[in-house]
C-alpha cells in the first residue's frame, strides 16, 4: 500500500493510464503530463519502491506494454504540438531507472488515431485503432485497412493468440476485427459488422459466444453472437440487460399517482442510449394474466386436494353469484363449476378444509363439499330469521357471525360440520379472523372479533368463546378486516378501519393482551388484509385504494407501496402454470400476476433514442417538457437537432414537439406562472452555440402555453447569452444569463399579448450556472467563484450582493438546505455547506459565506432537488427530517438528509466507532476516502455522515453489535432501532 501522488506535475487531461507488464515485472502508471512512474515487483511478486522516468510526449492518448519483449516495452501514441498523431516504443531499464529507445516507432497515424490494443504471442505487436483506419504495426510488418468512420470507445479480445477483437464504438455497432497469419506472419486485417448494442465502454468475451457489453452511457448487455444473422442481419441477441441509471444529466421529483409518494424522473443515458428512467420505490406486480370482470366482491384460492402443492381453483363472488375460475391445459382462466357450491349466491368466505374437502360460507349456509368428487358431504344452516354476515375459517374450524351479535364456531369432520359453540354478544359483528398462529397451521386456539357501535376487537378463546381481551379502537371509524399473523416469531394483531387506517398490536400468545399499539394511514378507503407468502416469508397484503404490502425486518414492520391503484380483493394463487402469484381485483378486471422483491426501487425505461438534457414536469396539464437533442449519422452537414418535446405524465408518449433553430441548444427549462396571469407556462431557455464562439453571445427565452396537448409559443425574448438557468421569483422570471442573473416581468401590452420585459439585473459573475431562490434569496452557483448570495430589493427594484464563499470552487449544482444554508458540489467530487452569517459583527463578516460542512462524495453531481423517494408515515420520527435527493454522472441516485443536533451527535459517535471495526475496501481509510479533497487543500470531512456506513450496523453480526453497544453505552436494540430508523428516509 502506498500513495502514489507527486506534490509536483500537472494532472493529465486523458485521463489516468495504469498498466501492467504480461511478464509482471512492473506496473506503469502515467497520472501527471511528462512522467512516467513506474513500481517495480520484485520476483517473490512484492512492490518495490516506485520511481519517476521522465517522458518527453506531453499529450499522450496510450500507453500500453508489448507482449514478448525480453526486457519491459511500453508503446506510446502520443501527439505532437502540430496536432499529428505517433508511435514511439521505449524499453524500461529498472537498472538505471531510465528508457532506452525501443525496436521501433511509426510517424504520421491517422489523425483520429485514439486507442492501441496489444497483440498476444505467436503474433505480438500492436494494433493502432483510428476513426478511418485501422494499422497493425510491429517491429517487422505493417499493415493497414481503411473502416468507416467511427470513433472506437472499448475492445475485447476473444482468442488467447490475439487474432480476433472486438470493437465497440460510439454509435453502439460492434465489430470483429481479425488478424489473418500464417503461422508467425501478418498477412491483413478484415473487419466486419456484427450488430448494434449499448453505447460499449468495455467489452469482455466470456466464453461460448456470449460476451459482456459495460456501458457508462446505457443499460449494459450480456450479448450472444450468433453464427447466422437475424431478419434484420445482426448476429448480436440481446441475453440480459443491467440497468444503469447514468449519466444523469438531469431529474424531477414528481408525484404521478397522487399519493404522496415521490418518484424521480431523470434523463439518463447519452447519444442513442437516451432514455428517460421513472425510479419509484415500493413492490412491482408482473402481470401474467388478466380477464375483465365488474364487481368482484371477494376471493379466494382452492386445492383440488389436501396434498396438492398448488391452487386449482379461483373462487370469485359477486353480489348475486358465484363463479369459479380454473387453469385449463393452455394457462388459460376459464370458467368451471364445483357442483356441491351454491352458484346463484354471493360466498362469503372459502377455504380448503382437511380430508379432501372444500368449505363455502353464504349467508344462509355452510357448504362442505368434496374436493375429488365435488359433490356436496354436509350443510350447516343459519338459525330461522337470521343470515350470515360475517365469516373466516382454515382446515378445521369455521367461524361466522349472524345479525343481532350471533357468533358461531363449528368444526369440520370427515364430511361433518359440527356447531360446537354459540356465543350471543351484545352488538354487531363487523370482521373475524382465525388465521393459526399457534403451533398447528391448521387449528386457532384464537379468534379475533371487530365490533361495531362501541368500536372494539375482542379475542376470544377457541373452541369455548371465552372471551380473553377487549381492545378500544377509539374515534368513529369501524374495524373493517382483522388479522392474526406471525412475523420472525413475533405474533400480530393486525386491524383495518373503514377509513384507511391500519393498527398493529404485539399479541403476547399466553396471555393474549394487546400490546404496542401502534398507527399508520395507507389510503382512505377501507382495507381487506390478506396474507400470502413470498421467498418463504410471511408478507401481508393491504388491498385499498393504495395497496400496500406489510412484511417484517429485523423484528420490525415495515410498509411498501405497491405499484397499483385501487385493489379492491387479493388472495395467493400459486397454480402450475403461476407458481407463487397472487390473484389481484381491480376496477373491472382480474389480475394475476408474481410480485416483485420487497423494497427496492423499481426501474421503468422509456427509450427516447436521443439524450434528453433538461426536464420539467407541469401538474395541471399532466405533462412533462424535455429539452433534448438527437445525433444523425455524422455525414448530415447538421448532424445535432435540438427539440422542446412535451409528453403525457402517465403515458410517456411524445404529444408535441417543437424545434429549436440551427446551433440552437436548450439549456433550462421550467414550469412557472406569474403575477396576474392563471396560466400555467413553461419557460425553455436557450443558447447559440457556434462553432467559433468559446461562449454563447446570444440565446433566447421561450415561453409556451399547453394548448390541447400541443405546445403553443407565447412570448421570447432573445439574450445576450446562454440562459443556463430559469427560475420562478415573486411572480416574475429570473434568468441566469452568462454572467448576470437578470429578472424579467411579465407584461401585457395593448394588443393583449404577452412579453418579458427585463427589469433589474446583477453583474459579476464568471458564469452563473446554477440558480436557486428562497423568498427575496438568490443562490447562484458559479463556474469558478463558488457560492454567492444576492438578495432583490423590492423598493428599489434591485438585486445585490448579500455575501459570497471566497473559496474557489468549480461548481456542479446547488441547493438551499433552509434560509441559512445552502449546498453545493463541486467538480472535485465534494459536497460542502455554507452558512449565511446574518449576525456578524461587522459588514466584512456578513458578506462572508462562511463553509460550514464539508465531504468528499467520489461522485460528479448534476442536480439535486428537493423531495423523497420514500412515504412520510407521520407515526415515525423521520417524517419530520428534510430531504434532498441527488443524481450523478455514474447514475447514482443519492439522498442527503438534514439532521436534528442530538441526533447527528449520537450518530457521529455511532460512526466514529464503526470505523475502527468496518476496515474499508482495499484497507483504505474511511476518514481518508471521505475527507474534502480539492487541489488547493485536503481537509477532513466536517458535519456531514456516511449514512451507508452508519446502515451497515445493521449487517455486523451479534458479537461486532455488542462491542459497538459497549462503546456506546446504548443496548443493541436501540441502536438497532435508531439505525433502522434512518433506512425509511430512502
Amino acid at each position: 500500500m502506498g500513495d502514489v501522488s507527486d506534490r509536483i506535475g500537472r494532472p493529465t487531461d486523458n485521463g489516468q493510464i495504469g498498466i501492467i507488464d504480461p511478464d509482471c515485472r512492473l506496473i506503469g502508471l502515467h497520472l501527471y503530463d511528462g512522467l512516467f512512474k513506474v513500481v517495480p515487483f520484485d520476483n517473490k511478486g512484492q512492490l518495490k519502491e516506485a520511481f519517476n522516468i521522465r517522458l518527453e510526449e506531453l499529450q499522450v492518448l496510450d500507453i500500453k506494454f508489448l507482449y514478448g519483449c525480453p526486457k519491459p516495452t511500453i508503446v506510446v501514441l502520443y501527439q505532437d504540438n502540430k496536432d499529428a498523431r505517433h508511435v514511439k516504443t521505449y524499453e524500461v531499464s529498472l537498472k538505471d531507472k531510465d528508457f532506452v529507445e525501443g525496436p521501433w516507432s511509426q510517424n504520421n497515424l491517422d489523425n483520429g488515431a485514439d486507442l492501441l490494443i496489444p497483440v498476444p504471442p505467436p503474433l505480438c505487436g500492436v494494433l493502432i485503432i483510428g476513426e478511418e483506419t485501422i494499422v497493425y504495426c510491429s517491429a517487422s510488418a505493417f499493415k493497414a485497412i481503411p473502416i468507416r468512420p467511427s470513433i472506437t470507445r472499448a475492445y475485447g479480445r476473444v482468442d488467447a493468440d490475439g487474432s480476433r477483437y472486438l470493437l465497440g464504438d460510439h454509435n453502439g455497432f460492434l465489430h470483429l476485427l481479425v488478424i489473418t497469419h500464417e503461422k508467425e506472419k501478418v498477412t491483413g486485417l478484415k473487419i466486419e459488422l456484427l450488430g448494434e448494442t449499448s453505447i460499449a465502454s468495455t467489452i469482455s468475451y466470456l466464453d461460448n459466444a456470449v460476451v459482456f457489453v459495460g456501458s457508462s452511457s446505457g443499460d449494459s448487455q450480456l450479448i450472444k453472437l450468433n453464427l447466422q444473422p437475424d431478419a434484420k442481419g445482426s448476429y448480436v441477441e440481446v441475453l440480459e440487460r443491467y440497468v444503469n441509471l447514468g449519466p444523469i444529466v438531469d431529474f424531477c421529483v414528481v408525484d404521478l399517482e397522487r399519493q404522496g409518494q415521490g418518484q424521480v424522473v431523470t434523463c439518463s443515458g447519452a447519444y442513442k442510449d437516451g432514455s428517460l428512467r421513472i425510479v419509484r420505490n415500493g413492490i412491482g406486480i408482473n402481470e401474467q394474466a388478466s380477464v375483465e370482470l365488474q364487481g368482484i366482491k371477494g376471493m379466494w384460492s382452492l386445492r383440488s386436494a389436501t396434498e396438492d402443492p398448488y391452487d386449482t381453483f379461483l373462487v370469485v363472488s359477486f353480489i348475486s353469484e358465484t363463479r369459479i375460475l380454473a387453469m385449463n391445459l393452455e394457462d388459460e382462466l376459464e370458467e368451471t363449476d364445483i357442483e356441491g357450491f351454491s352458484s346463484q349466491v354471493q360466498t362469503l368466505f372459502c377455504h380448503d378444509a382437511i380430508y379432501d374437502q372444500l368449505v363455502q360460507v353464504t349467508s344462509n349456509s355452510v357448504r362442505l363439499v368434496s374436493s375429488n368428487s365435488r359433490e356436496l358431504r354436509n350443510e350447516w344452516f343459519a338459525p330461522a330469521g337470521y343470515s350470515v354476515n360475517v365469516a373466516t375459517a382454515d382446515a378445521t374450524q369455521v367461524l361466522l357471525a349472524a345479525g343481532g351479535g350471533h357468533l358461531v364456531y363449528l368444526e369440520i369432520g370427515d364430511g361433518l360440520l359440527t356447531e360446537v359453540k354459540h356465543a350471543q354478544l351484545e352488538y354487531d359483528i363487523s370482521c373475524l379472523d382465525i388465521n393459526p398462529i399457534g403451533d398447528s397451521p391448521n387449528y386457532s386456539k384464537l379468534a379475533a372479533v371487530g365490533m361495531w357501535t362501541d368500536i372494539s376487537v375482542r379475542i376470544f378463546s377457541l373452541p369455548d368463546l371465552n372471551l380473553i381481551t377487549t381492545e378500544h379502537l377509539g374515534g368513529e371509524i369501524i374495524p373493517r378486516s382483522l388479522l392474526l399473523c406471525s412475523f420472525d416469531g413475533i405474533s400480530y394483531l393486525l386491524c383495518a378501519l373503514g377509513d384507511g387506517h391500519l393498527l398493529n398490536f404485539v399479541l403476547n400468545t399466553s396471555t393474549c393482551e394487546l400490546m404496542n399499539r401502534k398507527k399508520v394511514s395507507l389510503g382512505t378507503q377501507p382495507i381487506t388484509l390478506r396474507t400470502f407468502s413470498s421467498k418463504n416469508a410471511t408478507h401481508v397484503f393491504a388491498a385499498s385504494d393504495r395497496p400496500t404490502v406489510i412484511y417484517s425486518s429485523n423484528k420490525k414492520l415495515l410498509y411498501s407501496n405497491v405499484n397499483l391503484k385501487d385493489v379492491s380483493h387479493m388472495c395467493p394463487f400459486n397454480s402450475a402454470a403461476f407458481p407463487e402469484s397472487l390473484a389481484i381485483a381491480k376496477e373491472g378486471e382480474l389480475t394475476i400476476g408474481t410480485i416483485d422483491d420487497i423494497q427496492k426501487l423499481h426501474i421503468r425505461t422509456i427509450p427516447l433514442g436521443e439524450h434528453a438534457r433538461r426536464i420539467c414536469h407541469q401538474e395541471k396539464t399532466r405533462t412533462f417538457a424535455l429539452c433534448s437533442l438527437q445525433y444523425n449519422q455524422p455525414s448530415a452537414e447538421d448532424h445535432e437537432m435540438h427539440f422542446i418535446r412535451l409528453l403525457d405524465d402517465q403515458t410517456f408518449d411524445f404529444i408535441s414537439t417543437y424545434p429549436l433553430d440551427q446551433f440552437e441548444w436548450g439549456c433550462s427549462i421550467l414550469s412557472c406562472s406569474f403575477s396576474d396571469d392563471s396560466n400555467v407556462y413553461y419557460c425553455v431557455g436557450t443558447a447559440y452555440v457556434m462553432p467559433e464562439e468559446n461562449e454563447p453571445t446570444k440565446g433566447r427565452i421561450l415561453v409556451f402555453v399547453v394548448e390541447d396537448g400541443k405546445l403553443q409559443l407565447i412570448a421570447e425574448k432573445e439574450t445576450k447569452g446562454a440562459v443556463y438557468s430559469l427560475n420562478a421569483f415573486n411572480g416574475k422570471l429570473l434568468a441566469a444569463i452568462n454572467q448576470k442573473i437578470q429578472l424579467y416581468k411579465w407584461m401585457l401590452r395593448d394588443d393583449g399579448s404577452r412579453e418579458l420585459q427585463s427589469e433589474c439585473g446583477h453583474h459579476g459573475h464568471i458564469l452563473a450556472l446554477y440558480v436557486q431562490t428562497r423568498g427575496d434569496f438568490i443562490v447562484v452557483g458559479d463556474l469558478m467563484k463558488s457560492i454567492s448570495l444576492l438578495i432583490y430589493k423590492h423598493e428599489e427594484g434591485a438585486i445585490e450582493e448579500r455575501a459570497r464563499d471566497y473559496n474557489s470552487n468549480w461548481m456542479t449544482a446547488v441547493e438551499i438546505l433552509d434560509d441559512d444554508i445552502y449546498l453545493g458540489a463541486e467538480n472535485g467530487f465534494n459536497l460542502f455547506t455554507v452558512r449565511k452569517n446574518s449576525e456578524g459583527a461587522t459588514d466584512e463578516e456578513r458578506g462572508r459565506l462562511e463553509v460550514v460542512g464539508e465531504y468528499h462524495l467520489g461522485e460528479f453531481i448534476n442536480r439535486f432537488r428537493h423531495g423523497s423517494l420514500v412515504m412520510r408515515l407521520p407515526d415515525s420520527d423521520v417524517g419530520q427530517i428534510p430531504t434532498v435527493i441527488f443524481g450523478t454522472v455514474n447514475g447514482v441516485i443519492g439522498v442527503i438528509a438534514s439532521l436534528p443536533y442530538e441526533q447527528y451527535m449520537f450518530l457521529e459517535k455511532l460512526q466514529t466507532i464503526l470505523r475502527k471495526v468496518i476496515k474499508g475496501v482495499g484497507g483504505l481509510s474511511h476518514e481518508q476516502w471521505r475527507s474534502f479533497y480539492s487541489e488547493k487543500k485536503t481537509v477532513d470531512a466536517k458535519n456531514f455522515l456516511d449514512g451507508d456506513l452508519i446502515e451497515s450496523f445493521l449487517d455486523l453480526g451479534r458479537n461486532r453489535t455488542e462491542e459497538i453497544s459497549k462503546a456506546m453505552g446504548v443496548p443493541v436494540e436501540e441502536l438497532m432501532k435508531r439505525v433502522e430508523e434512518l433506512t425509511r428516509l430512502h
